[in-house]
């Protein structure tokens, strides 16, 4: 049987925001949808402040809805709906200034 599948964003978005945490005091923003050897997917939808810090691995942001300021190493960028975003990892990287729609695709590769 192929563990094939298709997830709408409004699926996605369903459990969001997930418990608080020490990291997230509002809520975890994110939920990971799929999680395979050097691949993680997940939808990320920051309500407030972004507490992210630097990953690991590389990570790549498809915008889905709304807009925010990428801070990438310190340097505000724009990102919105339709927008691609790469950062390597190690790097240091937020969202700021986000709407209140905005919801992102993260995946990280390696």
């Amino acid at each position: 049987m192929s563990d094939a599948f298709i997830r709408t964003m409004a699926e996605a978005l369903l459990p969001l925001p997930r418990p608080a945490s020490a990291k997230w005091p509002e809520g975890e923003p994110y939920d990971c949808l799929l999680n395979e050897p050097g691949t993680q997917i997940l939808v990320f939808a920051p309500r407030g402040t972004d507490y992210q810090t630097e990953h690991h691995r590389d990570e790549a942001y498809i915008c889905v809805a709304g807009r925010a300021t990428l801070e990438i190493e310190g340097e505000p960028r724009p990102f919105a709906a339709g927008d691609l975003a790469w950062v390597p990892k190690h790097v240091p990287h937020r969202f700021i200034d986000v709407s209140s729609d905005f919801t992102t695709w993260v995946a990280f590769f390696g």
